[in-house]
Formats: C-alpha cells, sequence, structure tokens
C-alpha cells in the first residue's frame, strides 16, 4: 500500500506520488494519458494534479485539454471519490486568451470565472484542492533572472481580495482546500497573515520546483512547511528529464521535450552537466535506475507532502513507480550532499 501524507493541516490524506498531467492533450494523446491514469489507480496513486493552463507548452488551441481528458477518465470510470484532485488558477500573465482578452489577474470576478470553467471541464462539482499557480504580484519565476526585486512595482491585487474570494469558494462547495504555487518565504507568510487576521482560507500547501539539482526549497521554505503545515508539492523531480542524462552536452533525443519544445534552458546551466554527472555516478554506484533515485530523493524529505511526476512513456511510468522500491540509505543521503555541497543548486 502506497504511504500517504497529510495535507498541511486538514484532514485529507493524499498519496505520496502525486500525478502531473501537463503533458496531456499534446505531447501524451488520450489514449494515453487513460492508460496511465488506470496504472497510477492500481498502484493507488490518487492525488491528480492539473491546472486551467494546460497543456504545457500553454497555447490557445489545447488551453483545458488536460483538465478536460482527466475529467472525462474521472467520469467513464466513475471514479470520482476515489481521486483527490487539484488544479490551479493562472497568476498574472500577458496571455489574454485565457481571459477573453484581458489580462489574467487574481481577483475575485476571475477566481469565480475560473472555476467555474475548470468544474465544467473535470465534469465534477467540486475540487479537493484550488491553487494559484503563480503570484498575482510581479516576481521573477521558473528559474529567470533573480535580480529584478529592486522594481517590482505595487499593483498587485490585494491578498485580501483573493482570499476572500477562495473563502467564498469553500462555503460554496466547490473547493475544499486552497494551495499556492511558484511562491516565495515571503509570500507564504503573507497569505497565512492576512489569512489569519480576516478568518480566511489558509493555504494547506506550496507546489514549487525542487529537485537534486533545484534545492532551494530548502533555504526558508522548508521550516515554513514544516512549522505552519504548508507542506510541498514538489514538481519537476527529475528536472523535467535532465536528471536521466539524456540532455547532457547538449543533446535533444527525438520525441522529447526539449527537442519538440526548446524549453530547457532552465537545465542548461555552466555547471549542470557537471551535477547532473555526479549524480548519474550515484546512481550507477547504488544500482539504481537515476530517475528513481531522483525521485526517491524528493519523496524522502520530511517537508515534501506529495512528490508530483510526469511520464511520456509506460516505460517511464513504470520507473518512476519503481522508484518506491529504493531503499534511501544513509549512504545515498551523503553522496546527494556531498554534490551538493561542490555544486549547489546549478538550476533553480
Amino acid at each position: 500500500m502506497i504511504e500517504k501524507r497529510r495535507l498541511g493541516r486538514t484532514d485529507l490524506s493524499v498519496s505520496v506520488l502525486c500525478l502531473g498531467t501537463m503533458m496531456y492533450g499534446d505531447q501524451i494523446n488520450e489514449a494515453d494519458a487513460a492508460a496511465q491514469m488506470d496504472r497510477c489507480l492500481e498502484r493507488e496513486i490518487t492525488f491528480f494534479d492539473t491546472a486551467e493552463l494546460y497543456t504545457i507548452p500553454p497555447k490557445p488551441e489545447t488551453q483545458g485539454e488536460s483538465e478536460r481528458i482527466v475529467g472525462r477518465w474521472i467520469k467513464a470510470r466513475g471514479v470520482r471519490d476515489k481521486i483527490i484532485l487539484a488544479s490551479k488558477i493562472t497568476g498574472r500573465s500577458s496571455m489574454p486568451w485565457l481571459r477573453d482578452g484581458d489580462e489574467t489577474r487574481l481577483t475575485a470576478a476571475q477566481i469565480k470565472a475560473a472555476i467555474e470553467r475548470s468544474l465544467t471541464n473535470l465534469e465534477t462539482d467540486y475540487l479537493d484542492l484550488y491553487q494559484t499557480h503563480w503570484p498575482d504580484r510581479r516576481l521573477q519565476l521558473f528559474g529567470g533572472d533573480l535580480r529584478g526585486f529592486h522594481d517590482l512595482g505595487d499593483d498587485a491585487v490585494a491578498l485580501e481580495e483573493t482570499l476572500s474570494a477562495m473563502t467564498d469558494l469553500q462555503r460554496e462547495g466547490k473547493i475544499r482546500h486552497f494551495g499556492l504555487s511558484n511562491e516565495t518565504s515571503w509570500g507564504v507568510m503573507r497569505h497565512l497573515a492576512v489569512a489569519d487576521a480576516h478568518s480566511f482560507i489558509r493555504p494547506q500547501s506550496i507546489q514549487n520546483g525542487y529537485s537534486l539539482i533545484n534545492r532551494t526549497f530548502e533555504t526558508g521554505l522548508a521550516e515554513i512547511a514544516l512549522r505552519e503545515g504548508v507542506g510541498l508539492l514538489a514538481y519537476s523531480p527529475i528536472g523535467q528529464g535532465a536528471l536521466t542524462g539524456k540532455y547532457l552536452n547538449g543533446a535533444t533525443p527525438p520525441g522529447s521535450r526539449g527537442a519538440l519544445y526548446q524549453r530547457m534552458q532552465r537545465y542548461e546551466t555552466p555547471s549542470a552537466d557537471d551535477a547532473i554527472r555526479a549524480y548519474l555516478d550515484i546512481a550507477k554506484d547504488a544500482g539504481a535506475d537515476p530517475a528513481a533515485l531522483a525521485m526517491q530523493f524528493v519523496t524522502t524529505r520530511p517537508f515534501v507532502t506529495s512528490n508530483i511526476f510526469g511520464a511520456r512513456t509506460v516505460e517511464q511510468l513504470e520507473t518512476i513507480l519503481s522508484s518506491l522500491d529504493l531503499e534511501w540509505t544513509q549512504d545515498l543521503e551523503a553522496g546527494v550532499n556531498n554534490v551538493h555541497a561542490r555544486l549547489p543548486n546549478p538550476c533553480p
């Protein structure tokens, strides 16, 4: 039986692995997506994560298709009561096709419109977890240049408005719980402070990138996760495949995300290849698959609630599932920490 962990301070427990569905509707067709979801349910992985923005890369033609594919599968299988279903509302962005020509913002009106569309897409009356995909305030995100904090502006939608709208959704029974994604330590603490001050809905999770080559969550956010009960839903635990070694020396294997979409810049930093090779050596010495090693590193962290994975093929999915059988030893812990000390966070 797969391990389950408590979501924040709620009475809800989620599987320690979470099926990420951002490739559904583009790189993964509906039949293959259904087979993946069937296999996950067989293995008692019942936590599924999607977003109104998906599939990735985002474009008008496929926006919302991931939600629709998941929704059709849940309805066809009759398993809504067995699935912990999470989705997200897009943060501030210049993708006006998401909002009929308007800039996406985390206003009360947009939140109410977005949840209705997501519920329709997913063919359900409620979400177990509804997350802001990224903040409304101006931030450098997704591995971008972090030196811009001197000119971020102060025109963000007030957290009071966003949290009040989320609280209304909970009272209406449309969401059970609320979470954050791609947030900073300051952002999490501000959400908590505003929620406590006004008796608004409280964030129960934070979905941020975390992996062997991006351990920045450990500085500040990990303590918040443990002390405040806002556990990490870790995404990109294999670095979008980079930790398998398939992109070393600039390689772009046919069919890979790197070859199809050229969106791997976050994993092409000067020290990335050296760090990845070192982790590949640890996996080889342990007789472990590199992807399984990368997965189990994330899963075994005490501040992680669930580890979100994506798999393009059946073989990749089985490798990810096999990570649950990999014993995380003191030698493995020492090995990855030694590499991290030499080559810290090459792909933040």
